[in-house]
């Protein structure tokens, strides 16, 4: 199956909306929010709305349910969808072209809605798919490496009961609903480990604090505990089956989803540094000219073209990850290529920006400084860097995980 790179035209409208929020609702309120950390950004309760409005519409991108919306259209034979991952991958993109913080704080679009449209049953998508939802994996004794779950889902009659605790958990205090990744049985390892819908006002579920932070930080990064928290059993997401022989590739079927995301968020930080850096360079009159050697033109410029075509890769193996997932095609490892490119990618960029501008860069009169605070994250959560390389050698040259670590 061919993928062509030339976005389709029923886009236009999902980019320029999301480019709009960008530039009128996200940039003037970005500084805001970035010096008042853990303030909620009311501004945006307005987009909740319009976002909510998509929902009811059916429109892709909008809530869980965007990454499946399109899943029983009939197409003709050999045709390729461009559906709900794609839509959802260009408004992340778009959205954080203006401020990534202030993107993930937008209600019923959390890292969790993409984790419920990944592994929910139809059912469980009907009464979850306009829920805003967080995702909570990471524990204080382990980072990347999600098999090292230790909170734990007892089933109780028709109850699961939840024992654990969570940090680093995105919209955490915010959310209405928080995705939490349990294991059913820790004896049968990393094959029990399930995720489940918990709402967040329930009991038995304690936001112990908030994260200060580097970057992003318009979005709430909570620490949460789960004591004896009780939910029905219908609450786990999927298949309440463990299959020793699968392993847990359903709950991590999410990362397919979330990753490309992420890398979405990446390349939308790195164009907004891209552009800024254009109009300051060509306001010291550099001229960036294309049809010359980049090793004919001033420093500057040549650096600008080389962080310009790093930045086009990273797009590219984007869009490839979200198009593979509205295909029905396998992308694990295309997925974590764009997370690894577009994650240090964005961080070069970022950071080239700021020191290219100078004293200007470095400054808060622009927002250079503040995208490459921001940027650094996107390269660590959802897996890190030396996370992404590790899944891709796995799968470039057939290992498990244990046969590579």
């Amino acid at each position: 199956m061919a993928i062509n790179l030339e976005l389709p035209n029923k886009f236009a409208a999902n980019i320029d909306q999301a480019k709009q929020a960008a530039l009128q609702v996200f940039r003037p309120i970005s500084r805001k929010y970035d010096l008042a950390e853990h303030e909620y950004p009311v501004e945006l309760d307005t987009l909740a709305a319009l976002y909510d409005g998509l929902a009811d519409a059916g429109a892709a991108g909008a809530g869980a349910a965007g990454g499946r919306g399109d899943e029983k259209k009939e197409r003709p034979e050999g045709a390729v969808a461009n559906g709900g991952n794609m839509s959802a991958i260009l408004n992340s993109m778009w959205a954080s072209f203006g401020d990534v913080g202030l993107m993930l704080t937008i209600p019923y679009q959390g890292l969790g809605n993409s984790a419920i449209a990944a592994v929910a049953t139809d059912e469980q998508l009907e009464r979850f798919g306009k829920v805003w939802a967080a995702m909570a994996i990471t524990e204080p004794s382990f980072g990347s490496d999600s098999a090292a779950v230790t909170t734990t889902a007892r089933l109780d009659g028709d109850d699961y009961v939840i024992n654990g605790e969570k940090i680093f958990v995105t919209a955490g205090s915010r959310a209405t609903h928080i995705v939490v990744w349990a294991s059913v049985d820790r004896s049968l390892g990393r094959a029990a480990i399930k995720s489940f819908v918990v709402p967040r006002q329930h009991p038995g579920v304690t936001i112990v604090r908030l994260e200060e932070k580097l970057g992003i930080r318009a979005s709430d990064t909570a620490v949460i505990r789960f004591e004896d928290c009780r939910i029905p059993k219908d609450n786990l997401l999927g298949s309440p089956e463990v299959d020793v022989k699968k392993g847990f590739g359903g709950v991590m079927q999410t990362f397919d989803n979330t990753r490309p995301l992420v890398a979405a968020m990446a390349v939308g930080v790195a164009r907004a540094s891209l552009e800024e850096l254009r109009r300051l360079l060509e306001e010291a009159g550099l001229e960036i000219d294309y049809d010359r050697p980049a090793a004919d033109q001033p420093a500057a410029v040549a650096e600008f073209i080389r962080l310009e075509s790093d930045w086009e890769a990273g797009y590219l193996h984007t869009l490839r990850a979200g198009w593979m997932a509205d295909n029905k095609l396998p992308n694990s490892l295309e997925a974590s290529m764009s997370k690894a490119k577009a994650g240090r990618t964005g961080t070069d960029i970022t950071n080239k920006a700021v020191e290219l501008a100078g004293t200007l860069g470095y400054s808060e009169r622009t927002l250079l400084e503040k995208w490459a605070r921001d940027s650094k994250i996107l390269d660590i959560f959802e897996g890190t860097q030396q996370i992404q390389q590790l899944i891709i050698a796995r799968r470039v040259l057939g290992k498990s995980s244990a046969d590579l670590k």
